[in-house]
Order: C-alpha cells, then sequence, then structure tokens
C-alpha cells in the first residue's frame, strides 16, 4: 500500500492503516528521535507519543501545505524536543552515574553520524559550513533558533534568516 492509499484510511481513523503507517515510519521517526534522546526507553516512549499525535491530529494535516513525511517528521522532532525540556526528564537526568556519559568523550564525529542515520549525509556535505552548524544545532541537538543564536553569538534574526536559506539550499540539492 502506498502513502497516497494510505492517507484516506488514516483519515477515517482505519485501524489496520495505523498499524501500517507505523511499519512504514517507525524506523525513520525512532532514528530522528533517538539522535535527540539517546536513552532508548525514553526515545521508544517518545515514539509512541508520536504516532498518537500523529493519529489524533491527523485532520490538520493539510497536503497543500507540505508533504505528509515532512509533518510527521516534524511531529517526531517536536515530540523528542517537548521530553527533553521536559520537568520529568530533566529530574530523572540529576543522579544519573557518569557512565552514562562516557560515550560522548569518545564521539568526535557526532554531526555525521547524526546525519548518517536519517540518510542525508551527502547532501549536508554539499553546505556552507555555517549552514552545517545551523542545521546541527536546530535540527538534530534540538535547540531553539534563540538557544542556536545564543550557541553561536549571533543575532536571533540572522540565525532565521541564515536557516531559511541553508534550509533554501538543502531543497535544491535534494531536488525538492
Amino acid at each position: 500500500m502506498t502513502q497516497e492509499d494510505l492517507l484516506p484510511q488514516i483519515y477515517k481513523k482505519d485501524d489496520r492503516a495505523f498499524t501500517l503507517l507505523y511499519d512504514m515510519y517507525s524506523k525513520s521517526l525512532y532514528a530522528v528521535i533517538h539522535n535527540l534522546i539517546s536513552d532508548t526507553e525514553e526515545a521508544e516512549d517518545a515514539l509512541q507519543e508520536t504516532f498518537v499525535k500523529i493519529w489524533k491530529n491527523i485532520d490538520s494535516y493539510n497536503e497543500s501545505k507540505g508533504r505528509f513525511y515532512t509533518w510527521i517528521v516534524n511531529i517526531a522532532r517536536n515530540t523528542a524536543i517537548d521530553k527533553l525540556r521536559s520537568k520529568g526528564f530533566n529530574n530523572s537526568r540529576k543522579n544519573l552515574s557518569s557512565d552514562n556519559f562516557v560515550h560522548l568523550l569518545d564521539d568526535t564525529n557526532k554531526l555525521t553520524q547524526k546525519i548518517d542515520t536519517i540518510g542525508i549525509k551527502e547532501f549536508i556535505k554539499k553546505l556552507k559550513p555555517k549552514c552545517i552548524r545551523i542545521i546541527d544545532l536546530l535540527f538534530f541537538k534540538g535547540y531553539t533558533q534563540q538557544e542556536a543564536a545564543d550557541e553561536l553569538e549571533i543575532p536571533l534574526g540572522t540565525v532565521k534568516t541564515q536557516n531559511r536559506t541553508c534550509i533554501n539550499d538543502l531543497r535544491n540539492f535534494l531536488g525538492v
């Protein structure tokens, strides 16, 4: 079944269509979520929340505003960011031992690994270094635009403009 065949069934809240939707997209959405939330259990929980949000909010999807896949990836990303910012998640992280963070010290190629996970490494490499940094902060690390501006020590308006430019450059590389 194709996405075009599936969408009308999802709009009708067909349980079988939901199962197919999960089968089609769970791995890629999990990769997006896991890039932001490294804890497997928390990432799986965020994936479940993502599919519940998709199911409950399917009527808000508008085909004229963008592709379905983009819409669900944004839901997954936003769910992961919400979870990272939640009080409960932050409190659960306060008492972790340093053993849980050893992998961060060894991870010298973090951006490349994250990009590989969703399969756009070659396209990202073609972007300007400032675009790579902005996309890494905003999309892979879950920073807000204000947080990215603070990190890069540039004005918020500049981050917004560069982000739009970088996304347009990426679209051109992808032919979208």
